[in-house]
């Protein structure tokens, strides 16, 4: 009976052993998820500690992680997924984030510098006072993220930013884009006549028309004279009595409501020079 009793005994010790020693590695299996690309090993670690510089995270599914201050200096986090992470001061530094979804994340004060982001959703995650090469989010979409400093942007970042929020009807930021882009590239004629037409649609129509005659001057200078006088014909029939309208009217109503010759001028200037700019 003694017998039987330490014999069960140890069992049940040598079974608890063996629940204690996998219990990391089935935390690790849970935490992974399917399709884990990326060490098992470097997932604990970075969770335990927050210390993974040099990291295999590749696929890693980090969703709503907390990871604030982490150490992940030229970690390989391709494909994983930290949408709504906690990033607030991480260093990121030369992490290879290609295709990594950190939408909505909080990077509040990360160092993204070196970071390869090609690819990165960025959309609805708070950058506030992130440090980010100049360019650095040329290929990522970074649309509709909060505390983009424009200083981190570069022309046709910009550029093609104002474009999108023209397009979707979201002029007073698109003015404010054509703006930044303007400050960066002065003599681009093409953001003049953009951010023309998105004050335009917002009834500025002395400052449409300004933007547009100074875009005109610059075609001129540069020996396009067809595009100079289109320019300004337009920006003269703006001023014309009657041309103005309510203030949000759109393209429909604002824009196109003028006499036929007008319509006609404006309509292919939209077609025109709201489009996005190769780079």
């Amino acid at each position: 009976m003694t017998t039987l009793q330490g014999s069960s005994h140890g069992s049940a010790r040598h079974a608890l052993t063996g629940l204690l020693l996998t219990a990391p590695a089935l935390l690790a299996l849970l935490m992974a998820g399917p399709g884990q690309a990326g060490s098992d090993g470097d997932l604990m670690r970075l969770l335990s500690q927050r210390d993974c510089p040099r990291c295999k995270l590749q696929d890693a599914d980090l969703v709503h992680a907390d990871l604030r201050d982490a150490d992940l200096r030229s970690a390989k986090l391709q494909r994983a997924n930290l949408g709504q992470a906690r990033l607030d001061g991480a260093n990121l530094k030369g992490a290879d984030l290609r295709f990594t979804s950190l939408q909505g994340a909080s990077l509040r004060g990360a160092d993204l510098r070196g970071a390869n982001l090609e690819g990165t959703d960025l959309r609805q995650s708070d950058l506030s006072g992130a440090q980010i090469d100049p360019g650095g989010l040329a290929r990522s979409h970074w649309q509709d993220a909060r505390g983009v400093a424009p200083t981190v942007l570069s022309y046709p970042e910009l550029h093609n930013a104002g474009v999108t929020a023209a397009l979707e009807g979201r002029h007073p930021q698109a003015e404010q884009l054509f703006s930044e882009a303007i400050r960066l590239q002065p003599d681009a004629a093409i953001s003049w006549v953009a951010r023309g037409l998105s004050r335009t649609e917002q009834g500025k129509t002395e400052l449409a028309a300004a933007d547009l005659n100074y875009a005109a001057v610059l075609y001129g200078q540069a020996g396009e004279e067809a595009q100079a006088k289109q320019l300004s014909e337009v920006a003269i029939a703006l001023l014309k009595p009657g041309k103005k309208a309510n203030q949000g009217s759109g393209m429909g109503g604002q824009m196109l409501s003028g006499a036929a010759s007008f319509a006609s001028a404006v309509a292919p200037l939209a077609m025109k020079f709201l489009l996005p700019l190769a780079f």
